[in-house]
């Protein structure tokens, strides 16, 4: 499968030159960097959540590789999909797929499929690469897209990628693409925010779906997220930060009705 932008000239520009300008104001590195088990990364247009995704991918070690896991907003093909050849194209260029990594989580969890349908139109996924490319001209991927899944599918998957990372010889970024509270007012998006961004930083995947659940947190990536924090967990990640939140009121300056975003790295 050659993947081509679905969103480029709407939730990023889709010139080259302006994209990578752009992209390279949003990353400020910083120290310390991390080389990094995890991060969440959030996936609206540039303008509202662009600052977050800078700041956390301005933090990392560039990796080899990336595992980007990012919820199903279209409905469209399996509820666990991979694509396991190909590439993925962006304006800054191509990503290709890592196939041997990508055939190995496919060799170990009988319930993910080889499924370019599910990544046709997916934006969760599209919108972190050109952050990747800019810190890794020489990335490649494996494009995880999840929707559906059970608490005990989510543990499976978890297990079943650290298992395929674990003795892998590059070094394997997971990415969990996630937006948090959805179109609820800015105090409230914080506070419910804030319950679910704890259980990621205690790396704890049961918890954070138990507290999205149960609080009615419109968290987009939650499953994504609790599958790549489990394999960060089982392949010795102890450690969370939050590099940086902000909500879409502060772009938009209304405060009634805001979209959450965290940048976070697990280590």
């Amino acid at each position: 499968m050659i993947r081509n932008p679905s969103v480029a000239g709407q939730f990023y520009p889709d010139d080259p030159a302006v994209l990578r300008a752009e992209v390279a104001r949003l990353i400020k590195p910083a120290e310390p960097r991390i080389e990094a088990r995890m991060v969440v990364s959030p996936h609206a247009g540039y303008m509202y959540s662009g600052a977050v995704a800078g700041a956390v991918y301005g933090r990392l070690e560039p990796p080899e590789v990336a595992v980007v896991l990012g919820p199903n907003h279209t409905g469209l093909g399996t509820r666990a999909a991979l694509v396991p050849y190909g590439a993925f194209l962006t304006p800054l260029g191509e990503v290709p797929v890592e196939s041997e990594l990508a055939e190995e989580v496919l060799s170990r969890v009988d319930f993910v499929k080889d499924d370019a349908l599910a990544h046709l139109y997916e934006h969760s996924l599209e919108v972190q690469l050109p952050f990747l490319q800019y810190i890794q001209p020489e990335l490649s991927l494996v494009p995880l897209c999840l929707s559906r899944l059970s608490m005990e599918e989510i543990l499976a998957l978890g297990r079943g990628l650290a298992e395929a990372v674990r003795h892998y010889p590059r070094r394997v970024l997971l990415v969990a693409s996630t937006d948090f509270s959805h179109y609820v007012p800015d105090r409230v998006a914080r506070e419910k925010d804030r319950l679910a961004i704890e259980r990621i930083l205690e790396l704890d995947s049961q918890g954070l779906v138990e507290v999205v659940w149960r609080e009615d947190i419109s968290m987009c990536g939650v499953i994504p997220t609790a599958v790549a924090l489990e394999a960060a967990r089982l392949l010795g990640a102890s450690r969370g930060e939050l590099v940086k939140y902000a909500t879409s009121g502060e772009v938009s300056g209304d405060y009634a009705q805001v979209v959450g975003y965290a940048g976070i790295l697990i280590w």
